[in-house]
């Protein structure tokens, strides 16, 4: 099995935040943070904020505004969140004994519409 990978805290948002604002080489972030630096260049590139209405000064990384726009883009994500009549289906094969793999397959064999 692969690496394990957790996501970017809130407290680890606002550092990167802080260090973004006094210009903190990348390379140092992701040091004293134990990450990869292209975790935190695509962090940044991903919720940086910047509006043609505002001056340029107003544009940058928040930290806040970059946890709620990771919170609304999984949300959106969570397929049996947003249909719970498949997550009853999937719950009450899962209780049967059925697997993931062996209901997702099935959802495929009987052509169904939403499929896990």
């Amino acid at each position: 099995m692969g690496a394990v990978y957790t996501q970017l805290s809130l407290q680890e948002r606002r550092k990167i935040e802080n260090w973004w604002h006094a210009k903190v080489p990348v390379r140092e972030m992701a040091r004293v943070l134990k990450r990869h630096k292209s975790t935190i260049f695509r962090e940044i590139k991903r919720n940086f904020w910047a509006d043609d209405a505002f001056p340029k000064k107003y544009a940058g990384y928040f930290g806040h505004a970059a946890q709620l726009q990771t919170n609304k883009r999984r949300s959106v994500q969570r397929k049996l969140i947003r249909h719970p009549e498949l997550c009853k289906t999937v719950v009450a094969k899962i209780k049967l004994g059925w697997t993931p793999e062996q209901i997702g397959n099935r959802m495929i064999y009987e052509g169904a519409k939403l499929r896990v």
